[in-house]
């Protein structure tokens, strides 16, 4: 028995982890996304064995994905940047804005039921899958991205919308880059490069915020960060992701954008199962 877990239990539940590590990091590389949609249904459930309070749960497993998601983030974006030269300038007008939109989001995460970040989550996912899987050509806007005041406000809801639902950014600011202009393929980089921002702010948030709860988190945790959680799927993560990144970069650009729509619409169903 570990922790009043039996350790043949606990084994599979070890096993998970490090199978959910390794299709975290290819999803990383592949789409510039932290992968938040796999690792948390596989901490919900490590962290429902272990007995930890439902109250805390969710969020105990979104602070421990966040902290999973900064060395596989870290690990795409250098990758992909190491293919092309990438317009870093983006990320540096977005910063600001991405990690005030994260600090908004974890805000609003510590007072409303978990439901509505569920259904936040399958709607957006929902309408950017479909874009990407019907339609004939990329959505085009413009040939440039926004003025500074727009991609000002883009970062902000990026950044809000990433912290509520625990994921590194990629599905939103892919479908902006590219309706914009960018291809896939340098989207997809920025995205991880969104996904460091993201992480690194949502896992100081997240502990600090859970601090005042700290005698409901498992061992090895510091607030709603479990540092078991990290230590088990993080080297797993960071592994996998630079060949998520090779493989992006040889697919087409359609066939990386109806991978990536499929990829959404499989998220957005296991969320809509939870519902129920």
């Amino acid at each position: 028995m570990v922790w009043g877990v039996p350790l043949g239990e606990l084994g599979w539940l070890v096993a998970a982890i490090l199978v959910g590590g390794a299709a975290t990091g290819l999803l990383a590389g592949l789409f510039g996304v932290g992968g938040g949609a796999i690792i948390v249904p596989v901490l919900y459930e490590v962290f429902r064995t272990l007995g930890i309070d439902a109250a805390v749960r969710m969020q105990l497993c979104v602070g421990t994905s966040l902290a999973i998601i900064v060395p596989t983030s870290i690990r795409s974006f250098r990758a992909h940047r190491a293919r092309g030269d990438l317009p870093v300038e983006i990320l540096r007008v977005w910063a600001i804005p991405v990690v005030a939109g994260v600090a908004a989001g974890g805000a609003v995460a510590a007072v409303a039921p978990g439901v509505v970040f569920k259904i936040a989550f399958v709607v957006i996912a929902g309408l950017i899958a479909t874009r990407f899987l019907l339609a004939r050509g990329p959505l085009q806007l413009d040939t440039k991205l926004p003025g500074r005041a727009a991609m000002i406000a883009w970062g902000f809801v990026i950044g809000l919308y990433s912290s509520l639902i625990g994921v590194g950014g990629g599905a939103l600011s892919n479908l902006l880059l590219t309706a914009y202009g960018r291809s896939i393929h340098v989207a997809v980089g920025i995205s991880a490069g969104l996904g460091i921002l993201i992480s690194v702010s949502g896992t100081v948030g997240y502990a600090l915020a859970g601090l005042p709860h700290q005698a409901q988190m498992p061992p090895l945790s510091i607030g709603f960060v479990s540092l078991l959680g990290v230590v088990l799927m993080a080297p797993v993560t960071t592994l996998t992701a630079p060949c998520g990144a090779r493989l992006a970069h040889a697919l087409s650009r359609r066939r990386l954008e109806v991978a990536f729509g499929l990829f959404l619409v499989a998220v957005s169903v296991r969320f809509l199962v939870s519902l129920f």
